[in-house]
């Protein structure tokens, strides 16, 4: 079972999945939300970090 969580964009939707990272931003799989440094932005919409919410089971 993996700890890796989910958070999706509010204004977009785009769902940002910790086991998968973002790496065309130069964001690692397996990087933890609280570990992206707090000037990364949705890559679809550009909204902060600020306007995602994390997704529950």
């Amino acid at each position: 079972m993996s700890d890796f969580r989910k958070y999706q964009c509010e204004v977009c939707g785009h769902i940002y999945d910790e086991a998968q990272g973002d790496p065309d931003s130069g964001i690692a799989p397996g990087t933890l939300w609280d570990d992206i440094p707090d000037d990364w932005r949705c890559p679809e919409c550009g909204v902060s970090k600020d306007e995602y919410e994390e997704m529950l089971a």
